[in-house]
């Protein structure tokens, strides 16, 4: 009895045995080194290109500086322009001067030399105008007289003495040219003190 108990387990062993044998033979068991290597999953493709990146709008960016214009090299910027010249006119006249005379001739009638003259009043542009009528001031034959040019020629801007004959002799040949002169009288009402005031 005992000897039929090992034959069936002998029988037993022997067949688990040619079983595990098949199925390694198969590929079943996962540990043996005959077996074959399953397939991998295939990998995510990776991305070759970078995405874009958007530009940042103009709505929120600092506002460009405005656009300035060079100057040339080697130029200086225009010069601002001059402010206009005042008008002149009656209305910038000053008062009519008690000093000041234009000479235009002479008279030496009466036996006394007598300086045909004019008034008148500084305009804005500071020069001397002469108005109104023709006078008679008679002068010293001794007056201190100084003159500028044109009595003394073109260059002549300081004042220098000149006798009252000189001046008439000059007077003889620039008849009615009105240089002006500042002018004092003496008790008398005669010219003792005559002084041309230079124009340019």
């Amino acid at each position: 009895m005992r000897a039929v108990r090992g034959q069936a387990a002998m029988a037993a062993l022997a067949v688990c045995g040619v079983m595990a044998l098949t199925a390694c033979q198969n590929g079943d068991d996962p540990a043996a080194p005959d077996a074959k290597p399953t397939a991998a999953a295939p990998a995510p493709p990776t991305a070759t290109a970078t995405a874009a990146v958007p530009a940042p709008s103009k709505s929120g960016a600092a506002p460009e500086p405005p656009a300035t214009t060079a100057t040339p090299a080697g130029k200086n910027p225009p010069a601002p322009a001059p402010p206009p010249a005042p008008t002149c006119g009656a209305d910038h006249r000053m008062p009519v001067s008690p000093d000041t005379i234009a000479v235009q001739r002479y008279t030496p009638e009466g036996g006394m030399t007598t300086l045909i003259v004019q008034h008148g009043t500084y305009g804005c542009p500071g020069r001397f105008e002469p108005s109104g009528p023709w006078t008679y001031l008679p002068i010293a034959e001794k007056a201190k007289i100084t003159a500028t040019a044109p009595v003394l020629g073109p260059s002549t801007v300081t004042g220098k003495p000149i006798s009252t004959s000189e001046l008439t002799g000059w007077l003889d040949t620039h008849p009615d040219k009105g240089l002006p002169f500042r002018y004092h009288l003496n008790a008398e009402g005669v010219i003792d003190t005559l002084d041309e005031i230079y124009v340019k």
